[in-house]
């Protein structure tokens, strides 16, 4: 099992949203974040002064999956998400040691996104 979190443009979310669905990638958590990493800082004028801001909103997703899962779903978010500018985001990939769905108090690989076999094959 592995936690794929994912920081991307906000303009992107539905489409990486979209084709994460369409692999059967379907239980993921969102929340706004801001962040800088290489883009450069912002700067607009408010009550006649100069502010710069060198944080930049960004949308972070939080996936807990089954390893079947995570090569495909680091594709579809790549694809997705990339604009070929500064600040497209990263991927973070990290393995999940336990998961238990509260509702029904099952764990680890059954208390993930079920493995489906998704349209094209791929799983």
């Amino acid at each position: 099992m592995k936690l794929v979190t994912a920081i991307i443009r906000p303009e992107k979310l539905a489409d990486v949203k979209a084709a994460l669905f369409e692999l059967g990638v379907t239980g993921m958590s969102v929340g706004k974040i801001a962040g800088h990493g290489g883009e450069h800082n912002l700067h607009a004028h408010y009550r006649g002064q100069v502010v710069s801001s060198t944080f930049h909103e960004k949308v972070e997703l939080k996936i807990a999956i089954s390893t079947a899962f995570l090569e495909p779903t680091i594709q579809a978010i790549c694809q997705h998400a990339q604009t070929g500018e500064v600040g497209d985001g990263k991927i973070f990939v990290q393995p999940l040691e336990r998961v238990i769905r509260i509702r029904t108090q099952e764990q680890d690989y059954s208390a993930v996104t079920p493995i489906q076999t998704d349209p094209h094959g791929a799983i």
